[in-house]
């Protein structure tokens, strides 16, 4: 987001000057050449502010050199194996996969922020590298939004701040265009997949062969998200004004223009997928999250950079819908865009952390605040913000892939506030990033928030937003070599002048808002707000916001934070019936049911199936009450497994030079030492002769004392663990015989007994695919003596260790979509529990992609899984507040099928990811559009 701001706080601010383009930008207002705070936590000191700065500087030298020593010209560093990601050569990672152009994503990506750090020679070394390596004809099907954003973005500010250097007269004096001659080529390569009769590009093309071509392997997408089409015209907008070249900043337009014409009128939302060719909504939920969240930042931002009135007036008509439905402070939840007062689903994502910046950006300043210290609360309970977290805080996704989002937020509200509790928000983030994600090749990506496992990624969004933000948290004006406040952030935080609105004006500003919607004035703000209106002379107006959500999570009972409508809970009214009530055999409940648009089936097998269509509840509020009631129903359902549910365990590498920073996923063993109820287990391992274990040991002297390791496959997991315990190991790792198995891509599984008493084996025995396995042994294979930690979770790390390892702060300048809804019902099954044998665990998605799930048409609970990335913290019948383990649940499997493949094969959804969807009464939202139009 821009940081131009800072003028015209007295007066209106004229529309037509280059000035006018921050009128948006009313609470950088608050901000003048020295920072105003509001009281309640103390001012950081210059020298710890600097100090905090040169360790932002060391984490960025660290991921960034180790990325150009390992993996340039690859698109992205792999931490864990330390090499380089090459699309093709890796386990595809569906959706992920296709921000990888084999152009040196991350590079590109990192140029200006080596600008912004004050690494000029490093930058005009890296655009040498770019110029002389990069090559962007490559036969790969790329997104057009993640390339876009992060490519085209990328090229176009590294020339913003190249032409800077060179005007300055010291760097970059050979430069002569050469980064926008690239952009501009770029450009073109992505004009094809605008070729739709609605002006909504494809998601996807080949930068060799286009669209459609048969070698072009794409063009038969007919979806796209809002965010994927809407979030084009900054950085085609700005190639357009740089280049003198029209037709990009045209088609971006009609792109934009399509969308708001197709916005549902009743509530003035989007939905989070569209078709390209027809316009028809394809997922009709809501919100500021994955799929639509840049949509939404774009509109505002365009007015910003391009100066284009109708941009503000779509953003704040979109705002004011936000802020009546989407908005339950402090909550964002998804709702229906035509029954908007219907949520529609009951969790978050994490990328709806950049809306407080935005909100700033905006000017309204509380709800930023709210928002903002809710997701800090969250954070400091799991360290890291979960790629999605329910309403009553639990997780749901247990994933971090490094996002930068908070700390976006983070940045903007401490400029305008200047409250100094933000620069102790940023030095937790620090503190987090090196004590939990940071390895010996960069920083790892979170698999798994509660355990610390990490995955072997380091996204180039990392590198482009995430040390930006931070350093430019704690910077003052004088640290940074350009005034930043002549530019505008890209949501991938590229830099953009502020100086192209006048420049290369030709297209028609013909503004289409006013065609399609009443406006109200009041909702915009054509000048910077009085800072006596937003702070009223209240010192404390930000801590006296954030107060009473600081224990929000930990402490608040999970029923008490969401807003329930005052309607649903009249006076004399009969409170709605509950899950723990409920009796098939009883009348009044089924008429209760049929009233809340519940039908109740029969099945041949014995089972009784609940489906509901809002559509046929009698009204709104007794769809809720039918909704509320699933949502309860499937949780009594899913409680009676929690008892046969067991976390994923954690294999840590403790010894030198990894100290605890590795982490690696592991599955347990329904039999040996449970790490649950025990003290974690530490030793060196060795590897067991025969290395299958399935006989006795010929080398018991050499597992003496340490963790043996094992082969998968050829005799039981049970047999295994005795031979190694006979030979006097003190645990056990069984590595996955099938190369390449990963548990990136397959699920996790629970080791399972050989039917017999396994009372006998009393030592820990874990479990790990081949390529976490090859892992540790590389590192036996390259320092001979590896110690690790078997554990439930992974452990702090030893800080003496560390502190040997790694330079002092002192001297560290020297030296981070939602799944296509399917169902056609929601619906839940009642049956017996007991008839429920296999416990699986299904991957998650690695980032909030437009994946499709499974169709699925009902579920049982001896079908259902927990969520492997769901704490079971919950709100019991009663209102009260208990707080269940935190026991994602695993699958059983013997060691008589030694081929993997064959567990694999049992893709098994997870309960919770089909069943939310479900809880969105996806049937109920189609059939509502035939009604609401």
């Amino acid at each position: 987001m821009s940081e131009a701001g800072g003028r015209g706080c007295e007066s209106p601010v004229p529309q037509r000057a280059r000035w006018s383009l921050v009128a948006a930008t009313a609470a950088f207002c608050l901000v003048s050449a020295t920072s105003v705070w509001t009281a309640g936590a103390e001012p950081m000191s210059r020298e710890e502010k600097q100090k905090l700065g040169n360790q932002v500087l060391e984490m960025f030298d660290h991921a960034y050199g180790n990325y150009m020593e390992h993996a340039y010209p690859a698109d992205e560093l792999m931490p864990l194996t330390c090499r380089g990601r090459v699309r093709g050569q890796e386990p595809s990672r569906g959706d992920v996969d296709d921000a990888l152009g084999k152009f040196s994503l991350t590079l590109i990506d990192s140029l200006d922020t080596l600008v912004v750090l004050n690494k000029t020679k490093e930058f005009e070394d890296a655009v040498r590298k770019v110029l002389r390596d990069v090559n962007l004809d490559n036969d790969v099907v790329v997104s057009v939004f993640e390339t876009n954003i992060r490519v085209l973005g990328g090229l176009l500010g590294g020339h913003s701040l190249a032409i800077m250097l060179k005007e300055k007269g010291e760097y970059m004096q050979w430069y002569n265009d050469e980064l926008l001659q690239m952009a501009k080529q770029l450009g073109y390569k992505l004009l094809p997949a605008f070729n739709t009769t609605s002006g909504l590009p494809y998601p996807r093309i080949n930068l060799k062969f286009g669209i459609r071509k048969p070698e072009a392997r794409t063009g038969t997408e007919t979806d796209t998200c809002t965010a994927c089409a809407g979030t084009l015209i900054l950085e085609f907008a700005a190639l357009s004004r740089f280049t003198g070249a029209t037709i990009f900043e045209e088609y971006a337009r009609k792109a934009l223009d399509f969308l708001w014409e197709k916005r549902q009128r009743s509530s003035n939302l989007v939905g989070v997928t569209i078709n390209i060719h027809t316009g028809d909504w394809v997922r009709k939920d809501s919100g500021v999250g994955a799929g639509i969240d840049s949509y939404y930042e774009y509109l505002l931002k365009a007015y910003v950079l391009l100066g284009d009135d109708s941009f503000l007036e779509r953003f704040n008509t979109h705002y004011d819908a936000i802020m009546r439905y989407i908005s339950q402070p402090p909550l964002l939840l998804d709702v229906h865009i035509h029954k908007p007062m219907l949520n529609a689903r009951t969790w978050m994502d994490a990328l709806l952390a950049f809306f407080p910046g935005l909100q700033v950006l905006k000017g309204d300043i509380r709800p930023a605040i709210e928002t903002h210290e809710m997701l800090y609360q969250v954070i400091k309970k799991h360290n890291f913000l979960p790629e999605a977290f329910t309403t009553d805080f639990r997780v749901h996704w247990a994933q971090h892939p490094l996002r930068p989002e908070f700390a976006e937020s983070t940045y903007f509200l401490y400029k305008a506030t200047g409250d100094p509790y933000y620069l102790e928000v940023g030095k937790t983030l620090i503190e987090n990033l090196n004590k939990y994600a940071r390895v010996p090749c960069g920083f790892a990506a979170m698999k798994d928030v509660r355990t610390g496992s990490h995955e072997d990624r380091m996204d180039s969004f990392f590198l482009a937003e995430m040390f930006k933000y931070l350093y430019l948290l704690f910077a003052d004006k004088e640290d940074i070599i350009f005034d930043i406040e002549d530019y505008i952030f890209t949501t991938e935080a590229h830099l953009l002048p502020l100086w192209l609105s006048t420049t290369n004006q030709s297209i028609s500003k013909k503004n289409t808002t006013s065609e399609y919607t009443e406006l109200d004035d009041s909702n915009f703000d054509w000048t910077c707000p009085n800072t006596q209106i937003l702070f009223p002379n209240d010192p404390l107006y930000a801590q006296s916001i954030r107060e009473p959500l600081k224990n929000v999570v930990d402490k608040s009972c999970p029923r008490g934070i969401i807003r329930v409508r005052e309607e649903s809970f009249r006076s004399g009214a009969k409170p709605p019936l509950r899950a723990r009530d409920f009796m098939a055999t009883n009348p009044e409940h089924l008429e209760i049911l049929k009233k809340m648009g519940v039908s109740l089936i029969h099945l041949k097998d014995g089972r009784v199936q609940l489906v509901q269509h809002a559509i046929q509840a009698a009204s709104s509020i007794d769809a809720e009450d039918g909704l509320r009631f699933m949502q309860e129903m499937i949780e009594l359902s899913s409680q009676q497994q929690k008892e046969q549910q067991l976390p994923p365990r954690a294999v840590q590498i403790v010894s030198h030079p990894f100290f605890g920073r590795v982490v690696l996923t592991a599955g347990p063993a329904q039999f040996g030492l449970d790490l649950s109820k025990h003290k974690e287990t530490r030793g060196f391992v060795a590897s067991s002769k025969p290395y299958n274990g399935c006989s006795e040991l010929t080398n018991p002297e050499a597992v003496m004392g340490k963790i043996a390791l094992i082969q998968r496959g050829q005799c039981m997991f049970a047999e295994k663990a005795r031979n190694i315990q006979n030979a006097g190991a003190i645990g056990g790792i069984v590595i996955d015989d099938n190369e390449g198995s990963s548990s990136d891509t397959a699920p996790l599984f629970q080791m399972a007994g050989d039917g017999k008493d396994t009372d006998d084996i009393k030592i820990p025995m874990l479990f790990l695919f081949s390529k976490e396995g090859s892992i540790i042994l590389d590192a036996i294979r390259e320092y001979e003596e590896v110690e690790v930690l078997l554990s439930d979770k992974a452990k702090d790390r030893d800080p003496e260790m560390e502190n040997e390892e790694q330079p002092s702060s002192e001297n560290d300048s020297q030296n981070q979509s939602g799944e296509q809804i399917s169902s056609s019902s929601q619906e839940v099954d009642l049956v017996d529990q007991e008839s429920s044998e296999e416990n699986s665990v299904n991957s998650h998605p690695e980032s909030l992609s437009l994946a499709d799930m499974d169709n699925a048409a009902s579920i049982s609970p001896s079908e259902q899984t927990s969520n492997p990335t769901e704490n079971h913290e919950t709100t019991n019948l009663n209102g009260e507040c208990t707080d269940l383990d935190n026991q994602p649940q695993e699958q059983s499997e013997t060691e008589e099928d030694s081929n993997p493949n064959v567990s694999w094969g049992k893709k098994v959804q997870p309960i919770d990811s089909i069943l939310a969807d479900w809880n969105e009464d996806i049937e109920a939202f189609e059939m509502m559009e035939k009604d609401e139009l």
